[in-house]
């Protein structure tokens, strides 16, 4: 599939829902999926491998759906170029293994990284706290200095980071690892960043970094002592 015909899928595939809703919005939505195509053509995997790791993803849900739908609400999947990290909360160790054994099937997934936690669910407040923690990583790699954040995808959950996608250098994935580390709240990082060898990668100029006193509301202050850091070679 050529670049420009799996822009045109991403496209199409992100504005379909909101074109059929017959409202001015869908015009907003049609943009929003324009821009997320664009984005998507940014990354190191291209839009070609964003747009086939979004069918992976979508096969991977509707088969749960199937199995059990318990799998769908509870768990979170991400795919990077076929390599499939999966995420959530359950109390049940039989579901956690389902659900991996469920996924090892979908053709294109090269790899599972099963980081289900066999826990009770976590409270609203706990994906709350989850949620902000993601984005103030994803702001901190934004604003980054020689690293393209477009490479990476962050999912948090129970305050533990997990990172996928991939670095041009070894340098460059550990400023996001210690950018990842360092935020308020995050228990410990794990990243499943592959280092991919390249061309020296050029600094994000245009922007203006956040304040440095950017706090969640009413969040604890941070604590004193850097998250710990767990890194899978690949």
């Amino acid at each position: 599939m050529s670049e420009l015909r799996a822009v045109l899928c991403l496209v199409i595939t992100l504005a379909l829902p909101v074109a059929l809703c017959g409202c001015p919005v869908a015009i907003v939505g049609g943009l929003a999926a324009a821009g997320g195509a664009g984005y998507a053509a940014n990354q190191e995997r291209g839009a070609t491998g964003a747009f086939d790791d979004m069918a992976i993803k979508t096969n991977i849900q509707n088969a749960w759906l199937q199995v059990n739908p318990l799998m769908q609400r509870d768990f979170t999947i991400t795919v990077y170029e076929g390599r499939t990290l999966l995420t959530g909360m359950t109390p049940s160790p039989e579901l956690k293994a389902q659900a991996a054994q469920v996924a090892s099937q979908i053709p294109g997934v090269r790899a599972i990284y099963n980081e289900i936690e066999v826990a009770p669910r976590e409270s609203a407040w706990a994906s709350v706290t989850d949620t902000w923690i993601s984005s103030q990583i994803r702001s901190n790699l934004v604003f980054a200095s020689q690293v393209r954040s477009v490479n990476y995808t962050i999912d948090t959950v129970n305050g533990s980071v997990y990172l996928i996608g991939s670095a041009r250098t070894q340098a460059e994935l550990d400023r996001v690892t210690e950018a990842a580390r360092n935020v308020p709240d995050v228990k410990r990082v794990v990243s499943y960043v592959e280092i991919r060898p390249g061309a020296p990668v050029a600094a994000q100029p245009g922007a203006s970094p956040p304040p440095a006193s950017a706090q969640m509301p009413d969040a604890p202050p941070a604590a004193a002592p850097a998250a710990a850091v767990e890194v899978h070679k690949l």
